[in-house]
């Protein structure tokens, strides 16, 4: 088949999706076309099967803002034309479905359109009146949507008010990319004692994934426990989690070490990961530190419960509750028979729900179904 995948070429968790995905495809056989605005960060070298198109916007006088999605939609009918694509893989529903839509227009072709919701496209601009509409035009102009959870599906259908049909398809790590094994010697690169237990969070540092209970829980952690905090990333909340941070007295013990490319090595001196968002689609960091053997706790928001089997992968505790967190924290911490035995369930619970190849065998076969005219 021939695909062209538009996606936000940045770290966020649907371009990494997006690249990656297309990374598994080509390795199939299939022809992949990218036309983003920049090479997606996870294409590190050339690979037989990739084509990058860039988009690139011009500044016109007559244009208030330089026209990004009229040039995009354009650029994806040209590639369309020109490479006789079979199917445009679309990840997010505004601007890209839409652009998708306009480009299949353009281009005369009966092109198939796949569009992958990953929630900020409807958990935040879902809630925004003046861009409803445009949502709802690009989810029911689509031949087949797909989204990253359960909780995601309903949720647009709830929002949306759309009768689309919505099949959840989970997110999923490349395997080769986050290894099971520990790493003691960037540990004590980072001064942290080897007696010391390891904490860690990444996100973009927005008030939604809830950073000032992850240091709260973790002041609790620390009262009874040497431990550090490793807190990945960058944001809005920043400076002020910093001073949450001195305010309760464990300044010293978290890490804040901005945004980092290859988180994998990170995951590897960690023994939990935290994820305590009051919004979250899926989770793929939760994802990512799980592959690489780090046991969570989690909140009860969204798709993270999907991702955790309470009791049995991880922890689940409601939103902003640190005394319950920081209770299972402790209790995974200082025995070290569970950690072993969640650790073992987690896993495995991994390779038989999110492995790649499983997740690009469903991606695949829809794109068949796409083909042959079956949109459900």
């Amino acid at each position: 088949m021939k695909i062209g995948i538009t996606c936000y070429p940045s770290m966020g968790g649907s371009g990494i999706i997006a690249t990656e995905l297309g990374i598994m495809l080509a390795e199939r056989g299939h022809d992949i076309h990218f036309i983003t605005s920049n090479i997606p960060f996870r294409i590190r070298k050339p690979l037989p099967n990739i084509t990058f198109h860039q988009v690139e916007v011009n500044q016109y006088a007559v244009f208030q803002y330089a026209p990004y999605d009229i040039t995009l939609s354009t650029k994806i009918a040209e590639v369309i034309n020109e490479y006789d694509l079979d199917i445009l893989h679309m990840h997010y529903a505004v601007p890209h479905a839409v652009c998708g839509i306009l480009a299949k227009q353009m281009s005369g072709k009966d092109i198939k359109i796949m569009t992958t919701l990953h929630g900020t496209d409807i958990t935040v601009l879902g809630y925004d009146h003046t861009l409803k509409n445009a949502i709802k035009f690009g989810i029911e102009g689509s031949d087949l949507v797909t989204s990253v959870s359960q909780s995601l599906a309903k949720q647009t259908q709830d929002i949306i008010n759309t009768n689309k049909p919505i099949v959840p398809i989970y997110n999923f790590v490349r395997e080769q990319e986050f290894p099971t094994k520990r790493d003691n010697q960037l540990k004590s690169a980072y001064g942290i004692a080897d007696h010391e237990k390891v904490i860690i969070h990444v996100s973009n540092f927005r008030a939604v994934k809830r950073i000032d209970t992850i240091i709260e829980t973790f002041t609790k952690i620390h009262a009874q426990l040497p431990s550090k905090l490793l807190l990945l990333g960058d944001g809005p909340e920043l400076m002020d989690m910093k001073q949450k941070a001195k305010s309760l007295g464990v300044e010293d013990h978290v890490l804040f070490l901005g945004k980092q490319d290859w988180v994998s090595e990170f995951y590897q001196m960690s023994d939990l990961v935290l994820l305590l968002s009051e919004k979250e689609s899926f989770g793929l960091t939760l994802l990512e530190a799980m592959k690489s053997g780090v046991v969570p706790i989690g909140s009860n928001a969204g798709g993270i419960k999907e991702v955790i089997k309470h009791d049995e992968t991880g922890f689940i505790v409601d939103v902003g509750d640190s005394d319950t967190a920081s209770e299972y924290a402790l209790q995974l911490l200082t025995d070290q028979n569970l950690y072993n035995k969640m650790q073992t369930a987690m896993l495995a619970d991994i390779d038989a729900r999110f492995a790649s190849n499983l997740i690009t065998d469903q991606y695949e076969s829809y794109y068949k179904k796409m083909l042959e005219g079956n949109h459900e």
